[in-house]
């Protein structure tokens, strides 16, 4: 049987959620997994129904019939077909440790995603792509070029289909009309620190300040330098007797942990946009997740 889910936003009113179980049992589906969540202080309303077509329905099929609930309760909608993979171009410069364990992830069955492709402003890591079976685009990036070096990445993005950009230490500000043609699909992750430090050099300047916390965040990429809604983050303790190598080590770490489990929610359909921030519903027990690896 095929397993499908349905997501579902919309303001919140009485009887969204029997109209959703009445509409999938009426069309021979069997719910295996919901999530729900109202904001009471946005008045908004966020679901995530994992099902089986036990009669064989297809996706066009039940989207169609969906349509009239969906208006009736002014609901955004989508069905996605859990066994389709995910099509995500990588994006990255010169900090490898977060595309490679991005590439190992997806080899090894830990992140269900498909990468169509990677574009790096370097040369650095053709061989590594390549060495994947996967096509290697190498587009620098100058002030002076920025708007035509976009557009070759957009082009990108089209031919292949991609449904996600993933900047995986990609050193570089993207326009704001990038992230407008993309919102809520590029997934940037940098490091955390209290207090923030930035610039050149950050692990450095929180081993000199005595941190004892390093950390990183994922969150979708605004106009907003980093300041876009977060998806994950994580931290780990370090103490005085590790060295900055050290916090250089652990914070590469997390910074691949994190980003990998901002991606996996991402592409089950778990996240949803809430004005400045996200929903971000938990992966269900059994289910194949690469938190594991973390």
């Amino acid at each position: 049987m095929t397993r499908y889910c349905l997501t579902v936003s919309c303001t919140s009113r009485r009887g969204i959620v029997a109209a959703i179980a009445t509409y999938l049992a009426d069309n021979g589906c069997n719910i295996v997994d919901s999530s729900q969540f109202d904001d009471s202080q946005t008045g908004h309303f966020f679901m995530r129904v994992s099902f089986l077509s036990e009669d064989g329905r297809s996706l066009a099929d039940l989207a169609k019939g969906f349509a009239a609930t969906a208006t009736t309760f002014g609901m955004a909608s989508q069905f996605h077909d859990e066994s389709v993979k995910m099509k995500v171009i990588l994006m990255v410069s010169r900090f490898g440790h977060c595309l490679n364990d991005l590439l190992y992830r997806c080899r090894i069955g830990a992140l269900p995603v498909n990468i169509v492709a990677v574009i790096s402003n370097h040369m650095d890591y053709q061989k590594v792509v390549v060495n994947h079976d996967i096509p290697f685009h190498c587009i620098k990036v100058t002030r002076e070029n920025k708007p035509e070096a976009e557009a070759a990445q957009m082009r990108i993005v089209r031919e292949t289909g991609a449904d996600l950009i993933v900047l995986a230490r990609y050193m570089q500000v993207l326009s704001e009309e990038m992230c407008a043609e993309m919102s809520g699909r590029i997934i940037n992750i940098h490091h955390s620190f209290l207090p923030s430090f930035k610039g050149a050099n950050p692990y450095k300047q929180a081993y000199e300040r005595g941190v004892k916390l390093i950390g990183a965040t994922a969150h979708y990429v605004t106009a907003d330098l980093d300041e876009g809604p977060i998806i994950e983050q994580d931290t780990v303790r370090v103490t005085h007797a590790q060295s900055a190598d050290d916090y250089v080590s652990l914070g590469r770490d997390v910074e691949a942990s994190v980003l990998s489990r901002a991606i996996h929610a991402h592409a089950h359909h778990r996240v949803f946009l809430n004005g400045k921030k996200t929903i971000v519903f938990a992966a269900s027990p059994g289910s194949h997740s690469s938190e594991s690896m973390g």
